[in-house]
């Protein structure tokens, strides 16, 4: 008696399977719209905003001009006296050059702000 309980049971349990085996399951539509949320989420999320982000650096490493006063990424504030393709001479203090890439500048000043520093 508890065997055929048991059988019965698994018979049971197998059913919802076995049904789903057969075709008669859910439809992957639901699936298909759910992974295309998550893309447009991703790319108006993150993709999309960092990209901007590296197209106005680009910009303003273009626009780098002899004169311009900057801040590099690590905080060091000057003015360029040279400019090269990678690189540019910003003069940190009176009589310090230095020699720094142009991708680590982080912004450009407003002219006169060295001085108020």
């Amino acid at each position: 008696m508890k065997a055929l309980s048991l059988m019965l049971l698994s018979l049971g349990l197998m059913m919802p399977a076995s049904a789903l085996a057969a075709g008669g399951g859910p439809s992957p539509i639901p699936s298909f719209i759910m992974l295309g949320l998550f893309v447009l989420i991703f790319y108006f999320m993150l993709w999309r905003p960092q990209a901007k982000k590296q197209k106005e650096h680009r910009a303003l490493m273009e626009s780098l001009n002899k004169g311009d006063e900057v801040v590099t990424v690590g905080g060091v504030a000057g003015k360029i006296s040279k400019v090269t393709d990678d690189f540019i001479v910003m003069e940190a203090a009176e009589g310090v050059e230095l020699k720094v890439q142009k991708s680590s500048v982080a912004a450009t000043l407003v002219k006169g702000t060295l001085k108020q520093l």
